[in-house]
C-alpha cells in the first residue's frame, strides 16, 4: 500500500528485526520527501535494538553511543524472538476521567433497565414475552 503525505510514523513496538523495521518505516518520506520514523522500546527490547541501529546509521542519522555498544544478538536468540515476540500490557488511551463516566454511565443505565422489565403471563401462569418500558 502507499499512503501519499505520509511525514511521520510511530513504533509503539520495536520491530523484531532490521527488515520489519524499514518496511514500516518505509510508508514516510517516500519519493525525495521528508520524514521521520519515531520508535518506542523498552528494556525489554534492548537485544534487538542493534541491528536497527545499524540501519539507521548506515542511512546517515545520529544514533546513541550506548545502543551502538550494545551485545550482538545471537542468531538462536533472533530466532526466539522472531518466532515468538515480546507480549505487552495493552495500553489504554483513553483519559481514566473518560473510562470513569462511561463506567458510571453503564451502571446506571442498567440499573434503569432492570427495574423497568416486566414480563406478562398468560392464564396457566405461564411466561409469553418480556415487554421493556421505555
Amino acid at each position: 500500500m502507499d499512503f501519499k503525505g505520509v511525514n511521520m510514523v510511530i513504533n509503539y513496538d520495536l520491530p523484531t528485526s532490521a527488515v520489519e523495521y524499514i518496511h514500516r518505516i518505509g510508508r514516510t518520506g517516500r519519493a525525495g520527501h521528508r520524514g521521520k520514523a519515531v520508535t518506542f522500546f523498552t528494556e525489554d527490547d534492548k537485544p534487538l535494538l542493534r541491528s536497527i541501529a545499524n540501519v539507521i546509521q548506515r542511512a546517515g542519522c545520529p544514533v546513541p553511543e550506548y545502543i551502538k555498544h550494545l551485545p550482538k544478538l545471537q542468531s538462536k536468540q533472533k530466532k526466539k524472538f522472531i518466532k515468538k515476540p515480546l507480549t505487552r500490557e495493552s495500553i489504554c488511551t483513553t483519559p481514566k476521567c473518560f473510562l470513569k463516566k462511561d463506567k458510571r454511565k453503564m451502571k446506571t443505565t442498567k440499573e434503569n433497565t432492570k427495574g423497568k422489565k416486566k414480563g406478562k403471563e398468560d392464564k396457566n401462569g405461564s411466561k409469553l414475552q418480556t415487554v421493556v418500558e421505555s
